[in-house]
């Protein structure tokens, strides 16, 4: 009975949501994609708003709901359940994502191969089925000032891996973390995100910091998902300064 329970604790995949102020209908779309996955589940739902108008549209057994009453930032909030969770695999995802139940089983094949990867991230498309260029070169000063500016396109297409087969499984150096299907170990190693980073360019120093240990971050495109993308730092000013800040603080870690 005991080996029993054991191996179904270790197959059970876990995921975290961070929550603000969610469009409602939406995030339902997002939760179901990730119950429908036909494995032992437990979803964290992580709501940084000030108000708790979520937890009762949420009730299922699979879920935990937890409000922390302030906007803690978005890697705070990840962090909160890292010590919690004890499943092989963990899934960072954001609330406007919507997938097929195939897609994390296929992840969890192609990890199952190379124990070196820390996370996966598949396709990623916009509504519309357009591809999002999620794969980047690791951020540099000029780069980021290059795509607010749009100085040069041929740039901002290098920075992109434009020139890549994206029908093909690869390892860029930076992937944008709206689902980043992780290794449980490797992420309680690296202990989940660097808190410092409030909003935008924690997934972009997690990379980094999955370089330093010689692991690998893996773009998978045999399967994909739909990723509505808010975009939200080129529509609020308030969201704008918030990227700078992160910005500025990662450029002082890594380098310019």
């Amino acid at each position: 009975m005991f080996l029993k329970e054991k191996k179904k604790h270790i197959n059970m995949i876990t995921a975290s949501i961070v929550l603000y102020n969610e469009d409602i209908e939406t995030l339902r779309k997002t939760v179901a994609s990730f119950l429908n996955t036909a494995i032992p589940k437990k979803l964290y739902l992580i709501d940084n708003s000030p108000i708790n108008d979520v937890e009762r549209y949420f009730v299922e057994s699979e879920i935990e709901y937890i409000s922390t009453g302030k906007n803690l930032g978005f890697g705070k909030a990840h962090n909160l359940i890292l010590n919690k969770i004890q499943s092989e695999y963990h899934l960072i995802l954001n609330p406007d994502v919507v997938f097929n139940p195939d897609v994390i089983p296929n992840l969890i094949g192609k990890l199952k191969q190379d124990s070196s990867i820390s996370f996966i991230t598949p396709k990623i498309l916009y509504p519309n089925n357009s591809i999002q260029y999620v794969c980047r070169k690791h951020p540099t000063f000029f780069d980021l000032a290059n795509r607010k500016l749009k100085l040069s396109k041929k740039l901002i297409n290098n920075n992109e891996y434009r020139n890549q087969d994206f029908c093909t499984s690869f390892c860029p150096e930076f992937i944008h973390g709206c689902f980043m299907f992780f290794r449980t170990k490797h992420l309680k190693n690296l202990k989940g995100f660097d808190e410092r980073f409030f909003l935008y360019m924690e997934d972009a120093d997690i990379c980094r910091r999955i370089d330093e240990l010689s692991n690998k971050k893996m773009y998978y495109p045999k399967v994909e998902v739909l990723h509505q993308h808010q975009q939200g730092s080129s529509k609020s000013i308030k969201l704008f300064f918030r990227h700078t800040s992160s910005a500025i603080k990662y450029f002082l870690k890594w380098g310019f």
